[in-house]
């Protein structure tokens, strides 16, 4: 079977700060930015994974959310309590050290785990957490 991610979704209650903190402090790059019917989705993605692409949704954009769906979406992105994704990098401190300078909210300076990992964390400007590991060396 040849299945392989394509997109996921971060809400993100205001784009422009998102894009700041994704697009200019992350590298990564735009590769869509389209508004609808009052909504906005940006698509980006690192230059590294021309395939696989995170789109930057409003909270509650699923058609089918009521409106209070969607003001228990707002609410639960407010307090930080949705997950974004796990990001890999070539060296995790160095990452750490460019995203803490940029005012992120730390939520885990780089740490070397258990499981083989070492990694670290923080939340985006909507508050999504996000996680940043370096494999070792092999």
């Amino acid at each position: 079977m040849d299945v392989k991610l394509k997109q996921c979704f971060i809400a993100v209650d205001d784009h422009d700060k998102a894009l700041a903190f994704y697009r200019d402090v992350l590298g990564l790059e735009v590769r869509n930015d389209v508004g609808f019917e009052g909504m906005r989705w940006v698509t980006l993605g690192s230059p590294l994974q021309p395939d696989v692409e995170i789109v930057l949704e409003p909270p509650g954009a699923n058609p089918d959310a009521s409106p209070a769906d969607r003001q228990a979406m707002a609410e639960l992105l407010a307090k930080g309590m949705l997950r974004g994704v796990i990001f890999t990098t070539e060296d995790c401190d160095a990452l750490y050290e460019r995203v803490r300078e940029s005012g992120a909210d730390v939520l885990q300076e780089p740490t070397d785990q258990p499981y083989g990992v070492r990694d670290c964390a923080f939340r985006d400007p909507a508050g999504n957490q996000l996680r940043f590991l370096q494999r070792p060396a092999e």
